[in-house]
This record gives C-alpha cells, sequence and structure tokens, in this order.
C-alpha cells in the first residue's frame, strides 16, 4: 500500500537523520578543534545541571555544596556515552522497522545486540539488514572509545590549569588578593621590567580559552580544593593588572598589557560561548561576587604604599581608569562565578 511504504520510508529518514545527528554531535564535542555548541550535549549536561543544582542548595556550608558540585562533571561526562548510544539505538530501530524486520520489539532486539556485539539477535538473511547491523556495531564501539581516547587530554588541561591556580595561591594570598599579589610581584623585582611572570599567565589564559571553549564540561571540574577556583584566579591576575596599570607609578610593562589583552578576550570569549549555549548560572550563598568600591580602592592604594609601591598621585583619575579596565572582564567574571559556582570573591 502506498501509505504503508509511505510510513516506513520516514521512518527509516527519520532513524537516519537520528544517528547522523547523534555522530555530528560526538564529532563536534570532541574532534572538531572549535568552540561548537552542540544541542544533544547542552541538553545532557543542563539537565544533570538542574539535579546537582537542587542537591546543592540542600546543604548549608560552602564546602558541602562544594563536594556535592565536584561530582557533575565527571557524572556528565560518563553519562554522555550513555546518550549516544541510547539515540543510536532509537535510530536503528526505526531503521530495521522500516526495512520489513518485524515489530518494534523484535528490530529493538535486533538494534540491541547490533550495538552492544551481543550477537542474540540477528536481521533477516537481508543485505541492507545486515550492513545496517554492522555499521551499528561499529558506530557504538567508535562512540565509546572516542570519549574514553579524549579522557587523558581533558585531565592533562585540568592538570595544567590547576597548577597555575595553585601556584597563584601561594603568590597571592589565602584568601587571594590582587594587592597581595602585587606586592609579590614588587619584592621578587617582577613588577615593571620581568616578563617571565606575566608571559606565563598569558600563556595560561590562552591555553585556558581553547581547552574551556572546545571541551565546554572542562570549566565544571572544580579545583582540588574548595577554596580554589580557575574563575578566582583569573580575576585576581586581571584585577592585579588592572591595578597595575591603572594605578602603579612604574615604567610601561608590555608584558602585564599584553597578559591583561590576553585575559580579557579568554574570558569573554568563554563566557560568549556558555551565553550562547544558553547555560543559565545558579546563583547560591557563597559564590557571590562583590564589586570593589572607592573605599576598597583607596584601601587598597594605601597598602601598596605601606609595600613600598610607587603610585600615581591623582588618586581619583587611577580609580576611574581602574573602573574602565575591570569593565572589560567584570561581566564576563560574575557570570563565569556563578555558572561554576565558585566560592566568593571579593575584588581587592
Amino acid at each position: 500500500m502506498p501509505w504503508d511504504l509511505l510510513l516506513h520510508v520516514l521512518a527509516f529518514g527519520a532513524g537516519a537523520v537520528l544517528v547522523l545527528m547523534t555522530l555530528l554531535g560526538a564529532i563536534r564535542s570532541f574532534v572538531l578543534p572549535r568552540n561548537e555548541s552542540v544541542l544533544i550535549t547542552n541538553w545532557l549536561f543542563r539537565s544533570i545541571r538542574y539535579a546537582f543544582s537542587g542537591l546543592a542548595r540542600l546543604r548549608t556550608t560552602y564546602g558541602a555544596r562544594d563536594r556535592v558540585m565536584s561530582l557533575y562533571a565527571p557524572v556528565a561526562l560518563v553519562a554522555l556515552p550513555g546518550l549516544w548510544l541510547v539515540l543510536l539505538g532509537i535510530g536503528y530501530t526505526a531503521i530495521f522497522w522500516a526495512l520489513g524486520e518485524g515489530d518494534l520489539d523484535r528490530c529493538f532486539r535486533i538494534s540491541n545486540s547490533s550495538l552492544f556485539t551481543l550477537g542474540s539477535e540477528e536481521p533477516s538473511d537481508h543485505f541492507l539488514a545486515n550492513a545496517m547491523s554492522y555499521s551499528e556495531a561499529g558506530l557504538g564501539l567508535l562512540l565509546v572509545t572516542l570519549l574514553i581516547s579524549y579522557l587523558p587530554t581533558m585531565y592533562q588541561a585540568f592538570s595544567r590549569r590547576e597548577l597555575v591556580v595553585a601556584r597563584l595561591e601561594l603568590r597571592a594570598g589565602a584568601p587571594a588578593s590582587p594587592v597581595t599579589l602585587l606586592e609579590w610581584l614588587h619584592r621578587t623585582g617582577s613588577l615593571a621590567d620581568d616578563g617571565v611572570q606575566w608571559d606565563q599567565w598569558e600563556a595560561w589564559f590562552m591555553e585556558l580559552e581553547e581547552t574551556h571553549t572546545s571541551i565546554g564540561i572542562l570549566a565544571f571540574f572544580r579545583s582540588p580544593q574548595p577554596g580554589r577556583s580557575w574563575v578566582m584566579a583569573a580575576d585576581i591576575v586581571l584585577d592585579a593588572g588592572a591595578l597595575l596599570l591603572s594605578a602603579v607609578d612604574v615604567p610601561r610593562n608590555p608584558h602585564g598589557e599584553l597578559c591583561f589583552k590576553a585575559g580579557c578576550i579568554s574570558i569573554n570569549r568563554i563566557y560568549r560561548y556558555f551565553e550562547g549555549a544558553n547555560a543559565s548560572p545558579d546563583v547560591v550563598p557563597d559564590s557571590i561576587i562583590e564589586e570593589p568600591t572607592s573605599q576598597d580602592f583607596r584601601d587598597a592604594c594605601q597598602q601598596l604604599r605601606k609595600a613600598g609601591i610607587p603610585l600615581h598621585a591623582n588618586e581619583a583619575a587611577s580609580w576611574h581608569t581602574y573602573q574602565e579596565l575591570r569593565s572589560r572582564y567584570r561581566r564576563a567574571i560574575h557570570y563565569l562565578g556563578q555558572l561554576t559556582m565558585t566560592p566568593e570573591i571579593k575584588a581587592l
């Protein structure tokens, strides 16, 4: 019957499209070296995020919430190949039904037998159906292998990120402060004429942008210590650069300027990536970023003077310059801080 034939053609087309979308989603998520937003991946990660956010809100301390959220990224990552396999199974079930392999129950068994390479249920002696069965088995293995092969790369990027975060804590104090960081740079003679430290932070920002937009889930892997965060570290370095460029009266430091520029570009590109993926930040206690006031700026300047760091005479002009520089990354830091549930960040 024409209608029956049309229904089978539509089922085959729908199944093929679902299989193709799943395969392309996996490639765009882990193979394509650019910041692509994948609908299937975003849907899964957001769904799991809502569940973990609800559990985190039941905890009364930041440490307890941090322990809950530390599981979010690993659980979401492990669930991803499971979703891929489910979608492949559904797509091939529709394809086998369209090829006349029996009712939906038998087609479902054929699909899952092929997907998990069980061999318990095979299609009839039909070339196209057998070809579909072999292709499903191959794609299932390919998708699982794809994620497993990328895990070492992801954890290497995580380790490099956290090494800089930990080293920054040693230099900026605990809780970290851009003023303390500038004092350390002054004591080591790196405030104006040494580009080694600023070059390291510049390279860190550049790698941060590349890894956290090409593999977005990496942004949600939390630091081993609850008081640390890559967003907090980025804010401290950028604030130190803004203070250096606005208030400190030393010869021009091109390395510091380039580091500040690289940091602003990287943080804003990460922000736009997650905003474009419609990732809604969660506002919970102890993850609020306080904006510095003019009194905070004066207190910071006074602390820098006590450390022997020369400052510009016009403090009001320095304050306005600092505000303008901070406006280049303030919104991105606020968004990413709430999105990743960082500990409280107090500028200056």
